[in-house]
């Protein structure tokens, strides 16, 4: 019997102040369960965020939750911290490349 976890993105609601995204969590020995992950709509107007990422960054966060809880969180919503925002953003930024210009290491013939 497997153990495997299916996270599932439903969709996403604007509300006032938030973005609500809901998943659903299928386990071959449960019942599917719905997760709600709020992102405040602050980190869009204030780039922080990009749309398109908001999905992947709550994914992430519940994927986190139902490990550390053998996958029964004991809640079934959260709300995404402007520092796990900035975790996400750094973990993403793109690497400073190096310049083909640079000292070559010196080598010891």
């Amino acid at each position: 019997m497997s153990h495997e976890i299916i996270v599932q993105f439903l969709g996403y609601e604007v509300k006032t102040l938030v973005r609500e995204y809901t998943f659903t969590v299928r386990e071959s020995s449960s019942e599917p369960r719905e997760f709600t992950l709020t992102i405040p709509t602050e980190a869009f107007n204030e780039r922080l965020l990009r749309i398109q990422d908001a999905p992947d960054v709550c994914s992430r966060k519940l994927r986190r939750e139902l490990a550390t809880y053998a996958n029964h969180p004991p809640d079934t919503h959260y709300a995404i911290t402007n520092s796990e925002l900035e975790d996400y953003r750094i973990a993403r930024a793109p690497r400073t490349p190096r310049s083909p210009f640079s000292r070559k290491p010196v080598e010891d013939y």
